[in-house]
């Protein structure tokens, strides 16, 4: 056998034995993305939903100054800061009006009071505010909306009269406008308002984290308490 020959037959030989090796690693390779695919995905969607952890504790840093109870999974990854006391969600122009009239004797007095208030509605954080980041959505659980404040803009004296002898007193009248702040919370209460900051406050939240994962809110069963 020639030189020419054996050369010939060494080079297919290391020829074969690349392409084996080559497809020997090749073959490896995808074997252990296959194995490697759900260990990767699993730790690709832990990531996520650390990501969106963050983004719900970060959400709440900005609204209300305080960081949540956040846990992904069951597995607790941040807890709730000391909290302020109030979140202020909306705030609505209220106008009521109020009557006192009062007969002794035949005589007659009338008071007649229109005011006009500011109520804002929102949330007590002093209690318990837990976000729950799950594969297919965020549940905040925190107390209902409720009226924080009714500020006073201004209140005009319709009618103030006097009867002969059945004079307004200075405790009288001051009772009355004290009347005011509270037929302006009945009236917000009772128009929704705070409703509408619940759903206020899930279309912010769902703003801030997108639209991917749904924000749901949960509130806690009623204690029987007066608010």
């Amino acid at each position: 056998m020639t030189d020419v020959h054996r050369k010939g037959k060494i080079s297919w030989a290391l020829a074969f034995l690349l392409i084996f090796l080559v497809a020997a690693f090749i073959s490896l390779f995808v074997f252990w993305r296959l194995e490697t695919w759900p260990l990767r995905n699993a730790q690709g969607a832990s990531a996520e939903l650390e990501r969106l952890g963050r983004k719900a504790r970060d959400a709440f840093i900005e609204l209300a100054q305080l960081q949540p109870r956040v846990t992904i999974q069951n597995r607790v990854y941040f807890e709730q800061t000391s909290p302020v006391a109030e979140l202020a969600v909306l705030s609505r122009q209220t106008e009521v009006d109020h009557e006192f009239m009062h007969t002794w004797a035949g005589s007659t007095k009338r008071i007649k009071l229109h005011g006009t208030f500011a109520v804002k509605a929102g949330f007590d954080l002093k209690k318990d505010l837990t976000v729950d980041v799950r594969e297919n959505e965020i549940v905040v659980q925190l107390p209902h909306a409720k009226i924080l404040t009714v500020e006073q803009q201004k209140v005009d004296v319709l009618e103030f009269e006097n009867g002969f002898w059945n004079r307004i007193s200075a405790a009288e009248l001051e009772k009355e406008f004290a009347v005011l702040p509270k037929l302006a919370r009945e009236k917000a209460a009772q128009s929704g308002l705070t409703t509408e900051a619940e759903t206020t406050l899930q279309q912010q939240l769902q703003t801030r984290l997108g639209a991917d994962h749904p924000v749901r809110l949960t509130f806690p069963p009623a204690i029987n308490a007066k608010q």
